[in-house]
This record gives structure tokens, sequence and C-alpha cells, in this order.
């Protein structure tokens, strides 16, 4: 691959991804809402309110992905009880911004998803769900977060694993070659450093819980990542590793088990997966939203 090509694949991994994302399902009974971000972008998504006191969740979708990723995850939620916030990062659906910064401009648009949380439902405890890009911005976003839980999905441990890691699924050894010439982009591309998007020197500034969950056989943040992450995460933590699950929507591929993790997660009991079958062994701790 020459260099032409190489700039190129930069600039469609980085570039915006607009798109018209309309109304929530009406099962949410969600409201449309919007605010500024320091990102520069104004971020639009949507309130759904649940039981009071009952906790929020804020619903964080991956690298170029929407809200619409994460509308399945708010039903389930929604049905425990929990209000949820979905929105778009900025540069992608409906949040306008001129570049996809993997993390860094996005970490902006969580802290100020958690700020008018906290201003439109006063006392309720936060929790956030992040998906790969998602949860790095989470976690690039620490310490600054004043949440009470936090579930990671996919989330890589550094800007350079993540790109070696794609490089060498489509050139096998010869990725490890080309993911410097793509790393070394982000400073003239993006204006960010790949010291900045190192989401596993932030994850041990998070002082809440934190629930992480990767797939067995994902390429794209492999077990050996997601197991680095969770060494480097305080306690209380928990690891839960899905079998046959590659870098792919969890909920989709361990319903039964996401549903039952992620709710017990939220309400306070310590997490007991039973579905022993679908899910691997666990380390628990009493994790909690509220």
């Amino acid at each position: 691959m020459g260099l032409v090509g190489l700039y190129g694949v930069g600039w469609e991994l980085s570039r915006p991804v607009p798109a018209r994302i309309g109304p929530a399902p009406v099962e949410l009974q969600a409201e449309a809402i919007t605010f500024r971000s320091e990102s520069g972008s104004t971020i639009r998504g949507c309130l759904s309110r649940g039981t009071t006191h009952g906790g929020v969740v804020l619903l964080l979708p991956g690298v170029r992905a929407n809200r619409l990723a994460m509308v399945d995850r708010a039903l389930v939620l929604h049905a425990a009880g929990y209000s949820t916030l979905l929105i778009d990062f900025q540069a992608t659906g409906e949040s306008p911004g001129d570049a996809i910064t993997f993390g860094w401009r996005e970490r902006l648009d969580v802290i100020a998803a958690v700020q008018t949380l906290r201003r439109m439902l006063p006392g309720e405890p936060i929790g956030i769900i992040g998906t790969s890009l998602g949860g790095a911005a989470t976690l690039l976003a620490a310490p600054a977060l004043d949440v009470q839980a936090v579930v990671l999905e996919a989330v890589y441990p550094s800007i350079e694993v993540a790109v070696e890691n794609r490089l060498r699924m489509r050139f096998g050894t010869l990725g490890a070659t080309l993911s410097p010439l793509l790393i070394v982009q982000l400073r003239p591309r993006l204006g960010v450093s790949p010291s900045d998007l190192k989401p596993i020197d932030r994850i041990g500034r998070l002082r809440c819980p934190i629930f992480i969950i990767g797939g067995i056989v994902d390429q794209h943040t492999t077990v050996a990542d997601t197991q680095r992450l969770y060494a480097a995460a305080r306690e209380p933590k928990e690891l839960w590793l899905i079998p046959d699950a590659a870098h792919v929507d969890y909920l989709r591929t361990s319903d039964v088990c996401w549903r039952f993790s992620i709710v017990r997660f939220g309400l306070g009991n310590p997490l007991t997966h039973r579905c022993s079958h679908r899910a691997a062994p666990v380390q628990r701790t009493d994790l909690q939203i509220g």
C-alpha cells in the first residue's frame, strides 16, 4: 500500500459521518435534547426518563456509529426502570464536527453529557455504557467524570494497538510495519498525539465500579488487550470475556447474559453470571450505580 493510499485510509477513518436520525422508538418515550460541548459541537441526543431515583445510564456508541447503535440497550434499560441518554458524538449522526478524533474531542462530549444529566436529573446516580470509541472517550475523560459506574465494551488500550490490530487483520505481519504510517497522521490531521489516546493510562483514575467486557475471538480488541485494560483498573472491577464473540454488538451476541449482567450491575446486586454456558468465568465484586 502506497503513502497516498494510507493517507486516504486516514481520511476515511476520521472523516465526519453525518446522518439523519429521526425520533427515538415510541417505547422509550424520549425527548430530543441538545447541549454544547467544549469539543466545539452542539451535541444532539434523546433522553428517556425512567423510575425516579432509579438511576440514569449514558449510552455511548463506537467509532463512526451514532445513537441508533445504542437503542437496543436503551430499551433493555428502560424496561428495567432506568433513565437513559443516547447521544451522537461530535462529527457523527446529527452532531456537527470536522473530524472523528478517536476519543480525544469525544471525551469532552462525555463530560458535557454528564453535566447535562446532573442539571436535568439532579440527584440521580449516573452510569455509562461505552462501546469501543465510546468507552475510550469515557476513560480519556477521567478523572473529570462524576459517575457511579462504568461498563466498557471492546475498548482499545491505546491507539497504536488499535491501528496495528486492524492492519494485521488486513495485511498480516506487514500491518505492524504500516501502522506507524497511519499513527504519524494524528497530529497534523487531528491535532492530537498518540500519547493522548491511551485509555489504559487513564482507567486507573476512574473512582467507581468498572465492568469490562470483551470477545474471546475479537481481533480488533484482543483478549490480551482487554485483560491489560482490566489489570490497570482500580477495584471494584469485573471482567467478562464472551466465548465466540468478535468485535460485535455483545447484546445481540449474548442477549440473555448481557441483559441479566448489565441490569444486575446497575441495580446494585453482585453480578452473578448464571448464563455459565455462554459466559466465561468472571471475578465478582459488588458493582452498582446507586
